[in-house]
């Protein structure tokens, strides 16, 4: 019976061992396929460009790395080109990577590629390709060549044949502005992109630029612009070119209207507001000249500028002095200048009060000294009094003598 049962026990061992021979040998044949890793990218090309397609193995144990195309056809078989595309071309290949070009990219290009490892089984990664086509020049439009102030125009921006859709921004000089968009896919899956910018403008808008700005991935920097023409009515203005001071009696008066619009003023009219202008008054264009002025000739002078958009004015009111009006009237000083002499006034008087209140203290605690020079030991008021220098017992010494 202990035969038996050793014969048993070593049997059973035999069969453990065994297994597990077997199972260690199906562990390692399994675990380096399991610890191969196949890795990609994504890529996004240009179309035109050329793409680059990396199927990269770690821990790699001889297996066959091959690429294939969205349609499963084998791209390349290790570094053999069984496809007949010449686009494709080999850039590297080891027993962990294998890279490829694809030169010209086209639309008809764009999905996914697999990258394909001969393990049991087979491992595959996924390469996606998106090809991008850039927008054709963006077409800038404007409702209209000339636009008043204060009214309301209208500019449109296109961009067509893009993949994906671009997106389109405005600026009025430094200014973003914002547009609304529209957005249409064509039939062969491109994308045509339209925004409109509706503004009211100014006459300070006049000769601005008004820019359309088009983002798409594929291109940077695509952009038109216009400016813009707005029309408005004259700004006007009166200069007194004579005299520089008041207006006396017997003297003469010269001025100048200045206008400014667009289109620039057709006509210029001088007008006094409640009467006429006074008859020996003369008006050159723009200038208005009296000579021998009088207080008769009081009033507001008005300057009328008118273009095609509208009219404006500047007034001038005219008060005539006497003849002598304003001589010996002292000349006016510079506020900065009178503050400033001020100032040094003031500080040299602080200066001269505080040195004074100094001599002062000083002699007045000198007085008060010698006063009680000889009182501090005095046994009583009387003898302090007499002690004290100033005393009764100077008081001979400082006798006058009349002959």
């Amino acid at each position: 019976m202990a035969n038996v049962g050793s014969r048993c026990l070593a049997t059973t061992l035999s069969f453990f061992l065994v297994s597990a021979a077997i199972l260690l040998k199906g562990a390692a044949q399994i675990l380096p396929v399991q610890g191969q890793n196949l890795v990609t990218d994504n890529i996004s090309v240009v179309e035109g460009e050329v793409a680059i397609i990396s199927c990269r193995v770690r821990n790699n144990d001889d297996s066959v790395i091959q690429l294939l195309n969205p349609n499963r056809q084998t791209i390349y078989f290790k570094d053999v080109r069984p496809l007949k595309d010449g686009r494709f071309q080999l850039v590297n290949f080891t027993d962990n990577e294998l890279r490829v070009s694809l030169s010209n990219v086209s639309l008809s290009d764009e999905g996914r590629y697999v990258c394909q490892l001969y393990t049991d089984p087979p491992q595959e990664a996924y390469a996606d390709i998106t090809v991008l086509v850039p927008p054709s020049p963006p077409i800038l439009e404007a409702r209209d060549d000339l636009v008043s102030e204060g009214n309301e125009t209208e500019l449109s921006c296109t961009a067509m044949g893009s993949k994906p859709a671009a997106s389109i921004r405005w600026m009025k000089g430094p200014e973003e502005l914002q547009g609304e968009t529209m957005v249409e896919e064509t039939y062969d899956h491109m994308f045509t992109v339209v925004s409109r910018l509706s503004l009211t403008v100014t006459r300070e808008d006049d000769g601005v630029p008004i820019i359309c700005i088009v983002d798409h991935p594929a291109v940077k920097d695509l952009q038109t612009q216009t400016y813009l023409e707005v029309q408005y009515k004259p700004e006007v203005k009166i200069i007194v070119e004579f005299p520089e001071g008041l207006t006396r009696e017997g003297e003469n008066l010269e001025l100048t209207c200045k206008a400014k619009g667009k289109p620039q003023p057709q006509q210029i009219n001088w007008v006094k507001l409640d009467d006429d202008v006074p008859s020996h008054a003369v008006i050159k264009g723009s200038d208005l000249l009296i000579e021998n002025l009088n207080k008769s000739y009081n009033g507001t002078y008005r300057c009328v500028a008118t273009n095609s958009v509208g009219e404006s004015y500047d007034d001038y009111i005219l008060y005539v002095y006497d003849s002598r009006a304003g001589e010996g009237a002292p000349q006016k000083m510079d506020h900065a200048v009178v503050g400033g002499v001020v100032a040094v006034v003031v500080f040299a008087m602080l200066c001269l009060l505080i040195v004074l209140g100094r001599y002062f203290a000083r002699h007045k605690g000198t007085y008060f000294t010698h006063e009680a020079k000889g009182a501090d030991d005095a046994a009583d008021a009387d003898t302090a009094i007499i002690n004290a220098e100033g005393g009764h017992n100077n008081s001979d010494e400082k006798k006058e003598y009349y002959i």
